[in-house]
Formats: structure tokens, sequence, C-alpha cells
């Protein structure tokens, strides 16, 4: 039995991407953005240096992934006040953000 989800993928530029500051985004996005009701899947990293093929999208430094269990549970976090504050401390450092939602299926 497979269930629909929303996935909420989100490449953050930062306008200096030095190990510190992808480390500081990395720090803000544990406090700010984890345990939000409805949330499945909870991931963020960094760029992986290594993968460098043709195909890969290498403009970014920091990735966040959270997998929701419903769009209304996404809807809900984009407007908790814990989501609106890591915005207001942390989008001073950006250069560019890239929010890919999409609805995946869960098999």
């Amino acid at each position: 039995m497979s269930r629909e989800l929303l996935a909420h993928n989100v490449y953050f530029t930062l306008k200096n991407g030095t190990a510190a500051n992808r480390i500081k985004l990395l720090e803000s996005i544990g406090k700010h953005l984890t345990g939000h009701p409805g949330t499945v899947f909870f991931a963020s990293g960094v760029l992986e240096d290594s993968l460098q093929r043709p195909v890969n999208d290498r403009n970014f430094d920091v990735a966040l992934h959270i997998i929701f269990a419903t769009k209304t549970d996404h809807d809900a976090y984009q407007v908790h006040q814990r989501h609106l504050q890591f915005i207001e401390e942390n989008k001073a450092d950006w250069k560019q953000v890239r929010v890919f939602d999409s609805t995946v299926e869960q098999v």
C-alpha cells in the first residue's frame, strides 16, 4: 500500500559559503526546523564535494529535506513561528534560496 506525502527540499546558496558559515546554518536548521508536526523524515547537510558529474547541480551550500505526512502539515510549518524565526535570523546570509516541493509516494 502506498500513501502520498509532501516533499519539501530547499537549497541554500550562501553569500559566503565557508565551512563555518555552512555549519552555522546547519545548527540553525536543527534548532528551528526539526520536530514540526507531521514530519515523516528530516535531513540537512552540505554539498558533497566529491560528486562533480556534469548532471550535478552544484549551485548550493546547504540542503534541507523534509517529508511531511500531508500538505496541511507542510502549510502549517510554513507559517509556524519557529520557521519564520529561522528565516528572519538567516536571510541576510543567503545569496539564493531555491525551494522544490513535490508530492511523493511512499511504497
